[in-house]
């Protein structure tokens, strides 16, 4: 299998080029699809020819992004991309095994091989060392590059949040597997999450910026209504989810006349059909 990789940039610190070279020599190439507004930041980057830089000038989302990364491997022959968050890294062990796994286990309707993503959560780890699960978070999965194509790539007018879900979905009503190893473990940062005993419960929240509530909550009520058909318990969960997150957000997150507002404003703008980039001046 021809493997290549991508990660986003968005305002990246020094350390990203220590976080690339977890992963740099597993990869035949290297598409580094940076979002930063008018910033160019090469000078972050380890010197390596298997990098290529594609600078937006401006962030285009993360759909956007992913997508200019997938094309451009589609044009070049690559089978499998692996797509990496900026402040991810891998275990040279741990990405070996993914790699081995899809040379092993390749065929036409693999759509997904993920790694177990560390996270701050209340839900426990399940014990079955491979799973087939709804949807995965982005950074560290191997992507079919067949697969992408045939179910028409990222939606770009999610921007960011969710859409990792969508396409998630859309492979699976496309009949495409995702598996996840989860004895392949990697370090994953979900906004700044923490956890929190609170009375007899436990609590886990994200602690993520008024934009990202913005995001999170229109998009999440557009998953609901694409997929609600397909996955009807997984949606009402995804789409239940917002009223717990702006419940944690009132007990426990700073900044919460923004959050909550921008929560209410996606709720909103979704029912007005709104899509693609935040909308408001603050």
């Amino acid at each position: 299998m021809k493997i290549c990789g991508v990660v986003v940039f968005y305002n990246p610190s020094f350390d990203v080029s220590n976080k690339i070279k977890s992963y740099l020599n597993f990869i035949e190439k290297l598409y580094v699809v940076d979002n930063s507004n008018n910033q160019d930041n090469r000078d972050k980057l380890p010197k390596s020819k298997k990098i290529e830089y594609v600078n937006n000038h401006e962030n285009l989302g993360i759909a956007k992004a992913l997508n200019i990364a997938c094309e451009k491997a589609l044009l070049e022959g690559f089978d499998y991309i692996l797509t990496m968050d900026q402040d991810s890294e891998f275990e040279e062990s741990s990405l070996t095994k993914l790699i081995q796994f899809v040379n092993d286990n390749h065929h036409p309707l693999l759509g997904i091989v993920t790694p177990y993503h560390l996270i701050e959560t209340n839900v426990p780890k399940c014990k079955l060392s491979i799973e087939h699960p709804v949807e995965v978070m982005t950074s560290g999965n191997l992507v079919n590059l067949s697969a992408y194509k045939d179910v028409g790539g990222f939606k770009d007018w999610l921007f960011i949040d969710c859409v990792d879900i969508e396409f998630c979905m859309n492979l699976r009503v496309h009949g495409y597997d995702i598996i996840r190893l989860n004895d392949v473990e990697m370090n994953h940062c979900l906004g700044d999450s923490k956890t929190i005993h609170f009375l007899w419960k436990t609590c886990v929240t994200t602690n993520h910026n008024a934009l990202r509530r913005y995001y999170i909550a229109r998009n999440c009520y557009y998953i609901y209504d694409m997929y609600h058909e397909y996955f009807p318990l997984y949606c009402d969960y995804v789409r239940g989810g917002i009223k717990y997150q702006i419940r944690n957000i009132f007990l426990f997150e700073k900044n919460k006349f923004k959050k909550i507002r921008n929560s209410y404003r996606g709720i909103r703008d979704y029912k007005k059909g709104i899509k693609g980039k935040y909308p408001y001046s603050n």
